[in-house]
């Protein structure tokens, strides 16, 4: 299409002028799939405009662009991404993430496998592919969460009784005591029997520790095991960086699933392009699925930046099923009360 040609013009009228033509070509709907085809979407988002009437007139028309995605337009583009050469497939999944609506997200990316092909273009041997699929991907991720917004923030305490602050390492009724880097600490079986599974199986099941008074902690620091143990008796605790990741250790240990997030919230305050690869390691490590999907947005959004990262394609590679994994569900929750 010669107009997206002068759209590369360093001739600012010349830039304008096939700005304002494009603009016009959009008003009819039968033109989408050509835009689409040429790479006239991408052109229009990635150009360097001179003055800024040029720069208006783009943002329009990539406007009307997207208002045109729905009904039969986007019906035929859904045919066209089944049936055409990989190439052609792929433009129109980047372009559909795009310009689609929110509400269509599961219907192209799930129902009509787009997601598929954006996570082809993640795991592509091409830089430039691999860039234009995170791009994607991110934008899909900021759609669904507008739609059905995540808490970021640390969860409030569950809904149980706590024995409260004055009980924390109280030898007063205490019935079991833990032996910390040669400390002892003070506690109360039925305060850790409502805290957790794995207390309940300690004290209920067939475990030495069922009967003992004295239970030896050999490999959780005394500070660690007095904020976790503050957490059971009172539902919250202040977590610093410093120690969130070995109070994660020890909450994941003894599935203590509210202080888990707590010290996911605090460690993903500082995922950078030089941590994220140990945090998404950490997260697997203990099943921390929040800090987990903290850092595949991270990695999409920054992906550019990790490009010139050592092990950036390891880490690519090994991220790719739980990105599939994180927008299967973000995009079938997102939109399931619009589909029932």
């Amino acid at each position: 299409m010669p107009l997206l040609k002068l759209l590369d013009s360093k001739n600012g009228s010349l830039q304008h002028n096939a700005a304002f033509a494009l603009y016009g070509l959009a008003e009819n709907e039968d033109n989408v799939p050509d835009f689409i085809r040429v790479g006239g979407i991408k052109r229009l988002q990635d150009g360097e405009f001179i003055i800024q009437a040029t720069k208006d007139c783009v943002a329009k028309t990539l406007k009307r662009l997207e208002e045109k995605i729905h009904g039969r337009v986007l019906n035929h583009l859904l045919y066209l991404m089944r049936v055409s050469d990989k190439a052609f497939q792929r433009r129109v999944a980047l372009a559909l993430a795009h310009l689609c609506s929110a509400d269509d997200q599961r219907k192209i990316f799930i129902d009509h496998n787009g997601l598929e092909l954006l996570i082809g273009l993640l795991g592509s041997s091409c830089p430039k592919q691999q860039l234009d699929g995170a791009v994607a991907l991110c934008k899909l991720a900021n759609k669904a969460m507008a739609l059905s917004p995540v808490d970021a923030a640390p969860p409030s305490p569950t809904p149980q009784v706590y024995l409260g602050e004055q009980y924390v390492n109280n030898a007063t009724l205490s019935d079991v005591t833990f032996l910390v880097e040669g400390k002892r600490f003070y506690a109360h079986r039925i305060c850790l029997l409502a805290s957790s599974d794995a207390f309940r199986a300690m004290f209920d099941g067939g475990y030495r520790e069922k009967d003992a008074r004295d239970i030896e902690i050999p490999n959780i620091r005394w500070e660690v095991f007095e904020l976790m143990m503050r957490f059971i008796y009172t539902g919250s605790v202040d977590v610093t960086l410093e120690i969130a990741q070995d109070l994660l250790r020890a909450a994941d240990q003894y599935l203590l699933e509210g202080l888990k997030r707590l010290c996911e919230y605090t460690i993903a305050q500082d995922v950078s392009v030089e941590s994220v690869s140990s945090m998404y390691e950490l997260s697997e490590a203990f099943n921390a699925i929040s800090l987990r999907h903290t850092c595949i947005l991270f990695i999409l959004e920054h992906f550019d930046k990790l490009s010139a990262m050592p092990g950036h394609s390891h880490l690519i590679q090994s991220t790719i099923p739980e990105i599939r994994n994180y927008f299967v569900k973000t995009l079938t929750k997102g939109n399931s009360n619009i589909q029932a």
